[in-house]
């Protein structure tokens, strides 16, 4: 990766946009980065590692706790960072701008802008930036590809912090490890020996499940088999435990065996004595049915004798009802002519009744004449009907006419009055409009000032609860600190304890015979003895176990320290410093402002429509008004034409009423007097047609009734019988006959009979017999399926526990390949000489990488007394394989890297931070790494030692890279000819880019 240029607007210190070259500075191959302390050097790495990942150093921004944008950057002017670099080959530029909290374009007060990033692509064929993205986490995963490294790699090996490598060389396993973790992200190989681990712990689970099912399955075939089976006295994972199952699981399948042939022997027995018991019980019970068949039907024979008489009445009374049968045609013939007759008669009496006097004895023609005569007279008044209507008709419409002048009239009055009073009217409706749109405004305006209110007030009761979590996570760190010490104290107690004594727990294991594994004598004529308080191997481990634990304890608080404190920074950024009860209170006004607005607001909708409605109103009441008018034009003479028309109506009506006081009243009296009339002569010819079928029917009736052998007509209806009164005869009558019927057929069998001379049966005897042969049987049979069942289930019981033993072999054979692969990558296995975790293994192979290629440039820089080495040495129970030492050629000894002195240690570090870059670039992917930042270290070398030093990075140029040194050393001004220097100021920093001759 090269960079090209870096553009500066309102970060950190710097107030105004600034610019960087790094192509003019980096032809130089060597270029120096200075200026004052407090200036803004390290902001402009700061500036390359926001605009590569969206946020600064993450040790940088959690210590000083220092915002983006710059405190002198004037309120308009937006915080932006604008990187253009090569990588892969590709000519790219990302701009990014963090959240920014603008004034207002309109009205008082600040607004918030959310954070901006662009991705764009130089095209050498077209010569035009080519828009790629303006997402942040597609922008985010593009530049991570493309750099192989994550901002946490990237800030470790291209902006080489000094101070962290030094502290590195001097750090113990722990720490270097937890280093190298992050930077070759070996979290894949501590994955691979957590997942062996749990793959053991499930694995074992799984066969302890499987031996305890077996166990299970055992105690059921032993509840089984009733007892008769001996289990044996083994725990789950016990070998031996499923031969031991399979044997007893035998044994008392043959016994089950053994007892359900007896058993069957049995139920045989119990079958045949069943059969004999049952058939004779069958036989009883049939003679019994037979003798109570026979009683039954002798006392059935004895009541039919007592109901015969009843019987002979009823059959006599059946053939007197068929004969009467003959004459009910008649019968109902005579009761219908005698009906309508009497209903004629009344009728005819009815009409009669409403005719007048000299009409009353009149016969059926003469009331039809009279009829005839006022039908003529009602046809001569049809036309006099149509002029009555008529004249009703005028008379409305000329009503109608007069009640339209009033209403025109009213319309006409109503109008005016209306139309005199729109002009107040409607500027008192424009006045509500205006001041509900005003209304409106403001609302908008305050919803905006409302927003970035609640953001802050949300953002500052997340700062109060962070600084609360913070404060009792830094006493949890405190705590768990102390409590690190504690342990490690006491562990190197115990560990000085147990070297004290060591020569006793060596003792211990002498023999006599064979040589001491410290002196190799094979007499041992006085060993050591243990003295009171010796700690034994366990014992410090366990005190290193809990030290560690502790340790862990504490980085994990210290993380989590960490992390609050860097979001109290965000939350503090955004919040203020303003209390939040405060910012509440103001929240509180802005909501009770904008609430009033709001209903203010509301009325806008209505007051328009108001004023629209009002002006609909005036076009329809103008509307009315020019109606009115034209219909009053046109109405006077039409009232003329119809006082005309009325006059001669009247005078053609006063002659065709007569004495009546209408021509309707007229032919109201001569339509009833036709239909009275008519009425009569109807009912008239009706009475005197029904007394002949009346006379008729009586005739017919009385010749009925002779033939069918009754004496007189009233004795035949006598003799009916209704269909209920029939039925029911003849039910008994059938009852009778299939009664005796059947008496006469039970008491010809000749089963019966015979049964019926025999003795009675003792059929309790023979049901006890049977009862007994059953239960017999019972009891058999249930004996037989017990040992069925108790075979089946023995049976079913072993297949399943063959089968589960079989389906064990292949895992116990997997958990004991597992538990060797977990105990090997976990370094507790013996195969494992070193006792290396895997993760170990991997980082100590990089830390191999990272000190030969360290040492290249260390022996330079130290004339080649120094090399750099690392060592598989475990370091007492503690990481083993992370080791790191010093070769010093002058002496010819190995020492550790602490003894070096400051200067060495400096050039010794910045050996270790390039030789760490190119092994993590090659990790990476190959990604090139064209410009590298050094930053501050220099003043602690002397001027030969600073030369060769010099040497090292400029010898960097051979790889074409360039290197940026981040000092404010006087010295290095005169050596480094290119050089960027930033210069602080009231108003805020700028930079400077010079070539010095």
């Amino acid at each position: 990766m090269r960079l090209h240029r870096l553009d500066i607007t309102a970060f950190g210190p710097f107030g105004g946009s600034q610019t960087v070259d790094f192509d003019a500075l980096s032809s130089a191959g060597l270029f120096l980065l200075h200026g004052p302390t407090g200036a803004g050097k390290t902001s402009v790495l700061d500036a390359v590692c926001y605009a590569l990942y969206g946020s600064v150093p993450g040790a940088r921004q959690s210590g000083q706790g220092t915002a983006l944008r710059s405190d002198h950057a004037a309120a308009d002017t937006r915080t932006e960072v604008t990187l253009d670099f090569t990588v892969a080959g590709r000519r790219l530029e990302i701009t990014r701008q963090p959240p920014w909290e603008r004034p207002k374009k309109r009205g008082t007060g600040t607004t918030l802008d959310k954070a901006q990033s662009r991705l764009r692509e130089y095209d050498p064929a077209t010569g035009v930036w080519k828009d790629l993205s303006r997402s942040h986490q597609e922008i985010g995963e593009e530049i991570t590809q493309l750099l192989g490294m994550s901002r946490e790699q990237f800030c470790q090996v291209v902006l080489l912090p000094q101070g962290d490598f030094a502290r590195f060389l001097r750090a113990d396993a722990e720490a270097r490890g937890r280093l190298l973790g992050r930077l070759f992200d070996t979290r894949r190989f501590a994955e691979v020996e957590k997942h062996l681990a749990e793959r053991r712990r499930a694995t074992e689970a799984r066969v302890r499940e499987g031996d305890a099912a077996l166990l299970a399955d055992a105690h059921r075939m032993q509840q089984a088999a009733g007892g008769a089976m001996e289990l044996p006295n083994l725990a789950p994972g016990d070998p031996g435990l499923a031969q031991a199952v399979l044997t007893a699981a035998a044994v008392a399948r043959s016994t089950a065996r053994e007892q359900l042939t007896v058993a069957r022997c049995r139920l045989t027995v119990a079958e045949s004595a069943r059969a004999a018991a049952g058939q004779a019980l069958e036989e009883a019970r049939e003679q019994a049915r037979l003798q109570r068949r026979f009683a039954e039907a002798q006392e059935r024979a004895a009541r039919l004798a007592e109901r015969a008489g009843a019987h002979r009445q009823a059959q006599e009374r059946m053939e007197r009802g068929r004969k009467a049968e003959t004459v009910a045609p008649a019968l109902e013939l005579r009761e219908a002519a005698d009906a309508e007759h009497r209903a004629a008669a009344a009728a005819e009496a009815r009409a009669r009744a409403l005719l007048p006097e000299d009409l009353a004895g009149a016969g059926a023609a003469g009331l039809a004449a009279a009829a005839r005569r006022a039908a003529e007279e009602l046809g001569g008044l049809e036309a006099a009907r149509r002029a009555e209507q008529r004249l009703a008709e005028v008379v409305a419409e000329r009503a109608e006419t007069d009640r339209q002048q009033r209403a025109d009239e009213e319309v006409l009055q109503e109008a005016e009055g209306w139309l005199a009073e729109w002009e107040t009217v409607r500027s008192a409706l424009q006045a509500r409009v205006d001041t509900a749109q005003e209304a409106a405004t403001r609302a908008e305006q305050l919803a905006v000032r409302h927003e970035s209110a609640r953001q802050r007030l949300t953002a500052a009761r997340r700062r109060d609860e962070l600084a609360e979590a913070t404060e009792q996570a830094r006493r949890r760190a405190l705590a768990s600190a102390q409590e690190a010490l504690r342990a490690k104290e006491h562990w190197l107690r115990l560990k000085e304890q147990r070297l004290n004594g060591i020569a006793a727990e060596l003792a211990a294991h002498l023999v006599d015979g064979e040589p001491c594994a410290v002196c190799g004598a094979t007499e041992h004529p006085a060993p050591a003895r243990r003295v009171a308080g010796h700690v034994d191997r366990e014992t410090e481990e366990r005190a290193l176990t809990d030290h560690q634990a502790a340790d862990e304890r504490r980085a994990e608080d210290e993380r989590r320290l960490g992390a609050l404190r860097e979001a109290l920074a965000a939350a503090t950024a955004e919040a203020g410093e303003t209390p939040t009860g405060q910012l509440a209170e103001e929240l509180e006004e802005l909501e009770a402002e904008l609430e009033k607005a709001r209903r203010d607001a509301a009325e806008l909708h209505t007051a328009r429509q108001e004023l629209r409605a009002a002006e609909e109103e005036r076009e329809r009441r103008l509307a009315d008004r020019r109606r009115a008018e034209v219909r009053a034009a046109s109405r006077l003479a039409r009232k003329e034409s119809l006082d005309h028309e009325k006059a001669a109506l009247e005078a053609e009506l006063a002659e065709a009423r007569g004495t009546a006081d209408s021509v309707a009243a007229r032919a109201a009296q001569l339509e009833r007097r036709v239909a009275l009339l008519t009425d009569a002569a109807d009912a008239a010819r009706a009475a005197e047609e029904s007394a002949e079928r009346l006379k008729d029917a009586d005739g017919r009736l009385a010749e009925a009734a002779f033939r069918a052998g009754f004496d007189t007509p009233q004795a035949a209806a006598a003799a009916l019988l209704d269909d209920a009164a029939r039925r029911e005869l003849q039910q008994r009558l059938d009852a009778w006959q299939t009664e005796e019927a059947a008496v006469r057929a039970v008491l010809a069998e000749a089963g019966t009979a015979a049964a019926g001379r025999r003795p009675p049966v003792d059929l309790a005897a023979a049901e006890a017999a049977a009862a007994a042969a059953d239960r017999r049987l019972r009891e058999a049979v249930s004996a037989r399926d017990a040992a069925a069942r108790r075979c089946a289930e023995l049976d079913r019981l072993s297949a399943r526990v063959a089968a589960g033993i079989r389906r064990l072999a292949p895992l116990r054979e997997e958990h004991g390949r597992v538990a060797r692969l977990a105990a090997l990558t976990a370094g507790t296995s013996a195969d494992n000489a070193h006792r290396m975790r895997l993760e170990s293994y991997v980082l100590a192979a990089r830390l191999e990488q990272v000190a030969a290629a360290a040492t290249v440039r260390l022996r330079r820089m130290s004339s080649g007394r120094y090399t750099l080495v690392h060592s598989d040495d475990r370091a007492g129970r503690g990481r083993s394989g992370l080791g790191l030492h010093v070769v010093d050629a002058w002496t010819g000894r190995e020492r550790d890297t602490a003894t070096l002195s400051g200067g060495e240690t400096f050039f010794a570090s910045l050996a270790l931070a390039l030789g760490l870059a190119d092994v993590v670039t090659d990790e990476a992917g190959g990604v090139r790494l064209d410009t590298l930042f050094i930053d501050e270290g220099f003043g602690s070398l002397d001027d030969q030692t600073l030369d060769e030093v010099l040497d090292v990075l400029d010898s960097l140029r051979e790889r074409d890279r360039s290197v940026g040194i981040v000092s404010h050393v006087p010295d290095l001004r005169r050596r480094i000819h290119a050089q960027l220097e930033v210069v602080k100021g009231r108003s805020g920093s700028v930079v400077r880019q010079r070539t010095v001759v």
